[in-house]
């Protein structure tokens, strides 16, 4: 369709008379003109239908567009508010046929990627990485403003890539602005609003018009205003929009005298228009209020050049706007109107149609479930064949809308015929890719008692045992996986995943490792034999769970990196994938093959890069790492891009205990070593108001059981810093954590409180974990320097010292030197005590350890020693070129080149989530407002590389 090239910039009624909002438009401008400056800014626009946002940031959207700049404009509906970033992609135009191959590249990824048999929201999380990095690339090329309007319909997943890109502006040329009315998911909305505020951005009320507005505006539209005029101000109430419709009814000798009301005002456009062309307007109506001329020609069955001359038509006469290749109901409630005076059950028959006709034309699986959604019945057996083949897609997309669509069409069947078995298996696998633990164990049992075919009941089994286990019924889970493999036909591949299942399930619920490798080894063999990628890589992955129990280091590297060689480098289960990537970093670690375990996350970034944009290795793993190195600022920064998945905004509300326990307590222990007492506290609250249910959530409590011990001895408690911290002694049957990291400081904080017992039984149980190390490492160290401590011998803590300066890491090196300065100064050594310590208090200034410098001074004071006068002091500055770290130098320095997030996180294997916040943390020490200004300070320095 032609339309006129002022009406394909974006869909918004623009008034001609413009009155008022000289306050609301001065801070649009200002926002406008700090794009040349290279400063972003978040706006978010709110008022009531009709006052008049969408006007208003039109006009800023045109001064922006006449400057050059890019302008991306969409809005959502209620036909696509359950439709997971539908509102986002459109309005940042992702569109497989797109002619920039990023966007295709992403419409591309959502419509062909399929779950994982682990997978939860992975795809969704992905593909919001890769649009807030697709902003970001377009705003390193040019400013670039992005209005979402109708937040208030806005799906979920698009909510939470607009909240990413409030915390993106403030480093980019990039006026992001969102719209919103009372109404729906007020209070989801307004924690997104209070976040606006809170990081500087502008919230604005549009009120009604005053007196002297109102009478302007009706001046500009009535030649000669007659006595009519206090009735229609007093009805339009301050609305503009209201005001206008009236006014325009009545000019037009609607009826004698004034408009009864605003809806009738609004019908009576309608009698604008020939009846075809509302026949036509109706079709639309169902599409949505934003719709696709395409589209409405395949659902009415007729060529494009035969709806033009009508769609035209009912532009003129201000029923539709023009956005891009897309036309738009001009305001919401005349969609409304048109679509309410559509009897019910017809409504629902021509939904049912027009999903037909989208079908058989070949659009996308989210365009015919949107319609068979909308339809609120069940579609029969095309729509059930249909649904079958599409379920993957839409599980992927969509899984809510996935499992009642399923639920629809599974209601009207047989349940025991193929039809009905296959629509049960989709419905259970959906919900437990949902999280939907219960739902999903009660659909998969229901499923078992009717579906005959292997393939279907192995996958029941599987799914049954998964959810009941996710749900802490594991004594059930057991059972299910036992009774699934007494069934003789069940085919390979299942029979191998369910038994690697029931090895995890053995590990985690009875500790018995025995029975559990043996049956790793048999779901191995069995899925090397069916050529499963997935059960193999499973059964591997338990594997060096069990070893790494065992604390055989070794032999669990061995079969990780077998997992990694049967996985390959392709996209397939990239969840798992991850996974075993981290568990290389841990075991690397406790290998004290610290180099090779920091190659090993930039690996698992650069695949993350290549092959699955948006999921990279988890950042929590990054941020352990990076904490044990003594880069302490740089693991803030991973853990303040996993912060950014958890502040306000979440997809699907569903986040996992464990990673929240390491990131509260990683960031709370941090904290409270460099004296950060009040955010230790916040991180320390929160964490523990975690419950702890599972095994895995045990095995993710240390760093907040270290945190909460750290709290109590700077409260001058160190008697419940011991009882806290003894908690690690109490290692389950099949329990991973790794306690030797912490007995050390147990040691030392029960032996400042006399409490040799606890000291002694720390010093047993480090000596134990040593013991059983197939390769002395980190628990072989760890055990020398509670021996040390405990007997006061200087000679295993010289060990201890000697390991940690040639393998590292150098937190454990600092808390070792302080300890040896101890033991040394105890044996009146005091000269050697104060050497010691200086290098002690060395590495502890490096990483501002302020905590940690007051304790050793303490410490070595009690014993005669203090400090050399020409001892190291090291004190990074807190603001300026001065403060940045040498991670914050390079990102500078690559700023300053031009380069885009993404490509910097590429450039540095960091995720860009991380890269960001770098960013972030630059401008907030140099005092500056944009990486413009980044450039500026850099070249002032003579330090752009």
């Amino acid at each position: 369709m032609d339309l006129p090239r002022d009406a394909r910039a974006w869909p918004v009624d623009r008034p001609v008379a413009w009155v008022g909002r000289q306050e609301e438009t001065a801070v649009l401008d200002t926002a406008v003109d700090a794009l040349t400056r290279g400063e972003g800014t978040v706006l978010w626009v709110e008022g009531e239908p009709g006052i008049g946002k969408s006007a208003l940031i039109a006009a800023g959207a045109d001064t922006a567009r006449e400057a050059g700049y890019d302008v991306l404009w969409g809005m959502a509906d209620q036909l696509s508010q359950r439709f997971p970033l539908r509102a986002i992609c459109d309005c940042l135009q992702v569109r497989t046929n797109s002619p920039d191959p990023r966007r295709a590249e992403i419409a591309t990824f959502l419509r062909d990627r399929r779950p994982g048999l682990l997978a939860g929201d992975e795809i969704v999380y992905a593909a919001a990485e890769m649009l807030v990095s697709l902003v970001d690339e377009l705003c390193t090329a040019s400013p670039t403003v992005i209005v979402l309007d109708d937040l208030h319909w806005t799906d979920e997943a698009s909510l939470m890539v607009w909240h990413r890109l409030t915390l993106a502006a403030e480093q980019l040329p990039l006026l992001l602005i969102g719209a919103s009315r009372p109404g729906p998911r007020q209070q989801e909305l307004q924690k997104i609003r209070a976040s606006v505020r809170r990081r500087g951005g502008t919230v604005l009320t549009l009120g009604a018009l005053d007196d002297t507005e109102v009478d302007a505006l009706i001046t500009s539209m009535i030649e000669a205003p007659g006595q009519e005029v206090s009735q229609l101000a007093a009805q339009a109430m301050g609305n503009p929009l209201y005001l206008r419709e009236l006014v325009d009814a009545m000019n037009r000798g609607m009826i004698a005298g004034v408009p009864a009301s605003f809806a009738a005002a609004l019908g009576d456009r309608l009698s604008l228009v020939p009846e075809a062309t509302v026949e036509v307007l109706r079709a639309a109506a169902m599409l949505g209020g934003r719709f696709s001329v395409s589209h409405l020609a395949v659902v009415l069955d007729r060529p494009v050049s035969e709806l033009t001359s009508g769609l035209q038509d009912a532009m003129a006469a201000g029923i539709l706007t023009g956005a891009d290749s897309y036309l738009a109901f001009r305001h919401p409630l005349i969609r409304q109107a048109l679509y309410d005076t559509t009897p019910a059950a017809l409504r629902s028959a021509l939904h049912l149609e027009a999903a037909q006709a989208l079908l058989a034309a070949g659009v996308e699986p989210m365009g015919v479930a949107q319609q068979l959604l909308a339809a609120e019945e069940p579609g029969g057996g095309w729509a059930r064949g249909w649904l079958v083949e599409a379920a993957p897609v839409l599980a992927a997309r969509a899984p809510d809308i996935a499992a009642e669509l399923l639920q629809r069409e599974l209601d009207q069947v047989v349940s025991h015929d193929d039809e009905g078995q296959t629509l049960a298996i989709e419905l259970a696998r959906v919900l437990l890719g949902m999280g939907r633990h219960e739902e999903a164990a009660t659909r998969a049992r229901q499923a078992l008692t009717v579906t005959a075919d292997p393939d279907g009941r192995a996958e029941l089994y599987w799914v049954l045992a998964r959810a009941l286990f996710s749900a802490g019924h594991n004594d059930e889970g057991v059972t299910t996986v036992e009774r699934a493999l007494g069934q003789p036909d069940v085919p390979g591949a299942w029979r191998a995943r369910l038994l690697a299942a029931l090895a995890m399930f053995q590990r985690a619920v009875v500790g018995d490792l025995d029975a559990a490798d043996a049956t790793a080894h048999q779901a191995l063999k069995v899925g090397e034999q069916a050529g499963d990628t997935f059960a193999a890589s499973y059964a591997l992955s338990h594997l060096w769970l069990s070893h790494s129990v065992q604390r055989d280091h070794l032999g669990a590297l061995s079969y990780l990196d077998r997992a990694l060689t049967v996985l390959s480098d392709g996209p397939d289960h990239a969840n798992l994938r991850s996974f075993v990537f981290d568990a290389r970093i841990f075991t690397l670690q406790n290998l004290a093959r610290w180099p090779e375990a920091e190659e090993t996350l930039h690996e698992a970034q650069e695949l993350a890069h290549l092959n699955d944009p948006g999921r990279a290795t988890s950042s929590l793993s990054a941020a352990v790492l990076l904490y044990w190195l003594g880069s302490w600022d740089d693991a803030l920064a991973e853990l303040s891009s996993v912060e950014q998945d958890v502040s306000t905004v979440t997809y699907a509300g569903r986040l996992d205990r464990g990673p929240l326990l390491i990131w509260r307590g990683a960031a709370s222990l941090i904290a409270g070593r460099r004296n950060d007492r009040a955010t230790a506290a916040e991180q320390l609250q929160a964490g523990l108001a975690i419950p702890v249910l599972t095994v895995s959530d045990q095995e993710n409590l240390d760093f907040l059981l270290a945190a909460q011990a750290l709290a109590a001895e700077q409260d001058g408690d160190p008697q419940q810093a011991v009882s806290i911290l003894s908690a690690v002694l109490q290692r389950r049957p099949g329990e991973m954590t790794l306690t030797h990291q912490w007995l050390p400081e147990l040691v030392r904080l029960a032996l400042s409180v006399d409490d040799h017992a606890t000291a002694g039984a720390a010093l047993e149980a480090c000596q134990a974990e040593a013991a059983v190390e197939t390769q002395p490492a980190r628990a072989a160290a760890a055990s020398n320097r509670c021996r040390g401590l405990f007997h006061g011998d200087p000679a295993p803590l010289r060990e201890a010292v000697a390991h940690y300066q040639e393998l590292g890491p150098k937190v454990d090196l600092a808390s070792a030197l302080e300890d040896l300065a101890v033991v040394l100064a105890g044996k009146g050594e005091n000269a050697e005590a104060r050497d010691v310590l200086d290098q002690a208090m060395c590495l502890y200034g490096c990483v501002n350890a302020a905590w940690d410098i007051h304790r050793a001074e303490r410490r070595l004071r009690a014993l005669g020693v203090r400090r050399g006068v020409r001892g190291p002091r090291v004190q990074r500055a807190a603001h300026g070129w001065g403060s940045l770290t040498p991670t914050e130098l390079k990102v500078a320095g690559l700023v300053v080149e031009g380069n885009s997030t993404p490509s910097i996180a590429k450039d540095m294997y960091l995720s860009r989530r991380t890269v960001q916040t770098h960013i972030s943390r630059i401008i907030t020490k140099l005092g500056v407002r944009s990486r413009v200004e980044i450039a500026r300070v850099a070249l002032s320095q003579g330090s752009a590389t």
